[in-house]
């Protein structure tokens, strides 16, 4: 049988020099549980990236983003599923938002995020930002 296969995107949000790292609570998947990810979520049929962006974040986090550029896209498989994930450099007005789908958040400097327990996934995206200067 073949597994499932989702086409998701993530929010690099950066804010007054740091990025937002969120860390998801219990799944259904060990190797997702208690993770860190980019926000944000599925790409909807007859939806751009930037839109469902700022969809996702709304509803999750009523959080009002800009999506400024593409940064990377990552083909991942896990054991259960499959994931394209294109991450978006975005932009917010301000650090508040509320948690309606994750346990915990840090706001950190590039050059740390990369020392979290990202899910597999983000870490690629966390390695690139953690090398750049923004």
């Amino acid at each position: 049988m073949k597994n499932k296969h989702f086409h998701v995107v993530a929010a690099v949000i950066t804010f007054n020099g740091r990025i937002l790292c969120m860390q998801k609570g219990e799944t259904q998947y060990v190797y997702t549980s208690h993770h860190y990810e980019f926000p944000g979520g599925k790409v909807e049929r007859g939806e751009t990236e930037p839109d469902a962006l700022q969809r996702e974040l709304r509803e999750e986090m009523n959080y009002e983003i800009q999506p400024i550029r593409h940064l990377q896209t990552i083909e991942h498989c896990y054991p259960d599923f499959g994931i394209t994930l294109s991450a978006w450099l975005c932009t917010a007005c301000s650090d508040i938002f509320y948690m309606k789908e994750h346990e915990n958040f840090q706001w950190l400097v590039p050059s740390c995020i990369a020392n979290l327990n990202w899910c597999a996934a983000d870490l690629p995206i966390a390695i690139q930002i953690s090398k750049e200067q923004h």
